[in-house]
């Protein structure tokens, strides 16, 4: 008898054991790693106990924001704006804009406790919290380390890096030009550069990688991921891809090579961003007669087509700046605004935008854009807000 009473007991610590490890374990496996992420990308939902991606509790949040914004508000988040150092907190309140881009009027007669506080300011201006975008490439495209408050000399371009010390100078650079602009409160750079150049008489080439479409493949994924890495959101450039275009700051570029090419090359670094996990796809203004021969690609609906559904990419689609004389000589700064969101941008890069946010809205409001065109839209962007925790 006592034999038994003692195996029963035995067979009760046991099984009592493996519930109590199994629910620990079960727990476990669903707390915060130490970089504060759940693993798995899920938590816990208190209202069913059902498990949710980190995407959906995302998603979810960017649409109550969203369904609580008036259509100005909304319009006013589609817009990434030169940031005009005089006028910046007026146009936060007036526009309500997604964000600013720096340039060099907004760096060089500050030091970094001057930029900190006066970006930190905008924040605090902003009823949602902005994207503070810079373009700093390194090489002959740099805003911050161009001045010696900020860095004691400009960051290398993709070539040198490389040339000098390889893919490891190339993270390792990476990773201090982010811990840089975060430090200062910049939250996005309009990085890396994904066009294919070889050829050292192309406009495109001083800042490229200079190699060909699966090298070029490598860098691009190599700075995505340490960007992702580091907390800043990142910027594949120029889509479709330059080539051997002209400059569109300066006028208008038509490429004429067949959709292969693009397919066969260009396409190639623009992908691997893509499954590196990028935030956003800066479209250029250069016309490819392949896909579509009447409109630059950043105001063609095929072209960003092509983006979601061949490429698969569901965050952000930006226009370059409509400002540059590609878009205004071909169909002026008022009605670009409306071709860029109808044609599938999500922001809109714009130093006219007291102009063109205007109209956007009175082309909403009189049937020209289907409001749920900026819906979707306005979505995405607050998604990406979302994803780097601007808000």
């Amino acid at each position: 008898m006592k034999k038994i009473f003692l195996i029963i007991s035995i067979l009760l610590l046991l099984l009592i054991s493996f519930i109590i490890s199994y629910r620990y374990l079960g727990f476990k496996n669903n707390t915060k790693n130490p970089d504060g992420e759940n693993n798995n990308d899920t938590i816990i939902n208190n209202d069913n106990s059902n498990y949710t991606s980190v995407e959906d509790i995302q998603l979810k949040k960017a649409k109550e924001l969203l369904s609580n914004m008036t259509l100005e508000e909304k319009v006013g988040q589609m817009f990434l704006i030169r940031c005009n150092r005089i006028t910046a907190l007026e146009d936060i309140n007036k526009y309500k804009v997604a964000g600013f881009i720096l340039f060099d009027e907004n760096i060089q007669e500050e030091s970094k406790e001057s930029l900190s506080a006066k970006i930190k300011s905008y924040q605090e201006n902003s009823s949602i919290n902005m994207i503070i975008a810079i373009d700093e490439e390194g090489g002959i495209v740099n805003r911050l380390s161009w001045y010696p408050e900020f860095r004691a000399v400009p960051f290398y371009s993709p070539q040198d890096l490389y040339n000098e010390g390889g893919y490891p100078l190339i993270i390792s650079d990476t990773k201090e030009k982010a811990e840089l602009l975060t430090s200062i409160g910049i939250n996005m750079n309009l990085a890396p550069v994904c066009d294919i150049s070889t050829d050292p008489n192309d406009y495109i080439y001083p800042r490229t990688f200079g190699k060909n479409a699966e090298e070029t493949a490598t860098y691009v994924k190599t700075v995505v991921e340490t960007m992702k890495e580091n907390k800043i959101g990142s910027t594949l450039k120029h889509f479709p891809g330059y080539g051997s275009n002209l400059d569109t700051h300066s006028g208008i570029s038509v490429d004429n090579r067949s959709y292969d090419n693009f397919v066969n090359n260009d396409f190639i670094p623009f992908k691997s961003g893509i499954d590196a996990g990028a935030d956003s796809i800066l479209v250029s203004h250069n016309i490819i007669s392949s896909i579509d021969e009447n409109l630059p690609a950043s105001l063609s609906k095929n072209v960003h087509d092509i983006i979601r559904n061949n490429l698969g990419f569901n965050g952000v689609i930006m226009t370059d700046d409509l400002q540059m004389s590609a878009i205004k000589e071909y169909i002026g700064e008022v009605n670009s605004a409306i071709f860029a969101v109808n044609a599938g941008n999500d922001l809109i890069i714009s130093s006219d935008y007291n102009i063109q946010i205007p109209t956007v809205i009175e082309a909403v409001k009189n049937g020209d854009i289907k409001e749920e065109v900026i819906d979707s839209a306005v979505l995405r962007v607050l998604k990406l807000k979302l994803n780097l925790g601007i808000i």
